[in-house]
This record gives C-alpha cells, structure tokens and sequence, in this order.
C-alpha cells in the first residue's frame, strides 16, 4: 500500500491524494483497470519486496559469525564485542526513528516529546527490575515480568499523553508533548526516592537478567535483540500502515475535513497511532537499557527527539525503510565522526579546516542541511531520483513509499 508524503505540494495535489486514501480507507478504490503487464509487475513486486526483505534479515542475523572490516565505518572486524554493540545501537536508533515516522509521516502528528516514552522503557525496566522482584519468584519469571509491567506502563502513559495532546493541533500539539517531556526530564534529573540515579543515570540491576544478555562475552546475544526488536517495530508498522487505520491517518493527514465530512472521527485514529508508536519507542527503550547496561537523563530530553526528527528527515519520510536507514547512517556517522575528530589526520590540518572538521556535530548539521536541499526525499529517495531522472516529489509517484 502506497504513502504519499505531500508537504509543500499543490492543494490539488494533496485533494487528490486525500480523495484516493479516503477510498481505500472506506475499501472503494476507484482506480481504473490496469494492463496484463502492470497487474503481473504489481503482483510480483510485493514477493520480490518479501524475498529481499528476508534475506536482508538473514545476512544481518549471521553478521556476528563473518569477519567483514569495514575501515573508517566500523570499528573493528563484525564479530567483535565493539562493532556489534554499535551496531546493536544502531539497529535500536532506527527502530526508534521507524516508530517516529509512524507518528509524523504517517499522521502527520509533529511530536516534540517521542524521547519520553523511548525514556520510559529505558527507566521503566531499570525500576521494575530493581523494585519489581519478588523473592519467591524464579530470575526469569521476574525478568518477564518486569517487561510486562514495563510495557503496561508505557502504554499507560502514551494513552495518558495522547488524551491530552490530541485535544489541540498543529504547533499547539508540539507544544503539549515538549511540556510532557520536559516534565519528565526534570522528574528523572531530580531523581526522586533514588529511583532514576539522577545527573548519573540508572544503573542495569543484572540480578534477575538472564545470563545470555549480560557480559560482553554475549554481546552477540544482544546483537540479536536489537535486531529482533527492529523486525518487530518494522512488521507492525508495516501492519498498522496496510490496516484501514493506517488509510484513515494518512486521509487525515491530507486533509482532515474531507475526513469528518464523511463521519470518520480523526481523533479515535490519531490516539491510536499515537499510542501504538509510543508503545514501539518504550520497547526500543527497553532494548536501549539491556544493551547499555543502563540509561542516561540525556533520552529523555526534547533534544534527543528533535535528533530522531532529524534521523527520519535525513533518511526520508516518504519511506519506511528511510528511517531505518537514516537512524543505522546517523549513528555510525555520529559514532565514527567523533573518533575522526580526534585523529592525528585531523590535527595536522590547517586551523581553517581544524577547527570545522573537529565538531562532528557541524558536519552532522551540514549534511542535513545538504540532503533538505538536494535530497528532499532523503537517503530513501536517491533509487527513485535516479530512476526518474529528474527532480520528483514523493506525491507525484503510486510506487515511491512501497518499499
């Protein structure tokens, strides 16, 4: 099922696009017949996306037994502790963006507070694993069972949050959802009960944690965590993106009052997704904190969801695997940039140079900058602007947002 991500676009582009997202909403395309050839190359290409999509999969799952070194991009060769942890977070990063890009290429629901919840797996599981421990039950009944309380609560939250973002609009809901995480940036700093750490971040209670996802001996086995919680996030995406919700959002996000008129309630759908991509950013929290050993006051800040913003941008918010492929590009660039930046290479440069080439945050910011102007499709869009030929809009293509 198509997306069409049509910001800027003409207002008959975008009636458009509403008109045919509506019809696949109420199950009436009104589309007409198409050819042997097109019908055949339609109905092959899901199965080639399947195919490709699995083996993609399956080569990252075996990743931890080959010795591929990739120099100047990963540390080390790729069954080493160091790279799998990166890429481990990289994997979590992109779940984390995929679960965003719900909310705001989907939805068009522009959040400022998406870290919190991301936050709220993260502490959750710490909490629950430290304070959730009865001393009858066995270590992995407890470790189960703080994921449950864990999830619970950041599905409690999300419906708690979304219940009152969603009673505004436009700035005003971005402005609600900054107020939340903001508020819970300052309850973790402050630490109340010694239950968050503070300024020094919670600490991973190992105690009733599995043996196979503690140690670096088993970074391996958190390797395949982080990728399974990517599959996860990326199936029910995809899921809530193919239901007839999912039309309902992007018709909303078209436009709203086409929505109404025909007597769909915009806000029972927006609560939904707003709750469904919360609740896939508390289990990439989770993740977080397993492989991190602990968490840091920094996720729940308003500027770690403005670098997810960023994320998704860069990688392209027409797509769905632009986000995946923006979050694995903007970790190991942040990862790698850092280390360049305090080379010897780096060093020797005139100060002219330096003095830039040692921030790797201003580079990080020129090539956003870059790709808005360039890219407007992201990372995702190159394939199709190569195929085309020209400068093209996500709206102008029925196939683009398939992938």
């Amino acid at each position: 099922m198509t997306q069409q991500q049509t910001q800027g676009t003409a207002p008959q582009v975008s009636d458009a696009a509403s008109e045919s997202t509506l019809r696949q909403a109420q199950g009436t395309d009104g589309s007409s017949p198409r050819t042997k050839g097109g019908v055949a190359a339609s109905a092959r290409r899901p199965l080639v996306l399947l195919i490709g999509g699995i083996a993609l999969v399956v080569v990252l799952a075996i990743l931890p037994l080959l010795a591929i070194d990739i120099p100047g991009v990963l540390p080390g060769p790729t069954y080493t502790p160091g790279t799998l942890q990166l890429l481990a977070y990289a994997m979590l990063i992109a779940a984390l963006a995929l679960s965003y890009r719900m909310m705001f290429g989907l939805a068009g629901l522009l959040s400022f507070g998406h870290a919190l919840f991301f936050a709220a797996g993260a502490y959750g599981l710490g909490m629950a694993l430290e304070y959730f421990a009865p001393a009858e039950w066995p270590s992995e009944l407890i470790f189960l069972g703080a994921i449950v309380v864990t999830l619970v609560f950041g599905i409690l939250l999300a419906a708690t949050v979304g219940s009152l973002a969603l009673r505004v609009t436009g700035i005003s809901f971005a402005m609600v959802t900054l107020a939340f995480a903001q508020a819970g940036s300052v309850l973790i700093r402050r630490n109340p009960g010694g239950a968050t750490g503070g300024e020094e971040g919670l600490s991973l209670d190992i105690t009733n944690v599995p043996d196979a996802l503690v140690g670096v001996l088993n970074t391996r086995n958190l390797y395949w965590l982080a990728l399974g919680i990517l599959v996860f996030v990326y199936l029910v995406v995809l899921w809530v993106e193919r239901s007839r919700a999912g039309h309902v959002a992007e018709a909303t996000r078209e436009n709203e009052l086409r929505v109404r008129v025909i007597g769909i309630r915009p806000y029972r759908v927006k609560f939904l997704i707003f709750v469904v991509a919360s609740t896939l950013a508390a289990v990439a929290g989770m993740g977080y904190l397993l492989l991190q050993s602990g968490a840091s006051p920094r996720v729940a800040t308003a500027d770690f969801t403005l670098t997810i913003l960023v994320i998704v941008v860069l990688g392209g918010v027409g797509y769905r695997w632009g986000a995946v492929v923006g979050g694995i590009v903007y970790t190991l660039l942040d990862q790698r940039l850092t280390a360049l930046a305090g080379s010897d290479f780096i060093a020797g440069l005139p100060a002219v140079l330096r003095v830039p080439l040692s921030e790797p945050l201003f580079i990080l910011g020129t090539l956003f900058i870059l790709v808005v102007l360039f890219l407007p499709g992201g990372i995702a869009g190159i394939p199709q602007r190569i195929r085309s030929g020209r400068k093209q809009h996500p709206a102008e293509s029925a196939e683009v947002a398939d992938a």
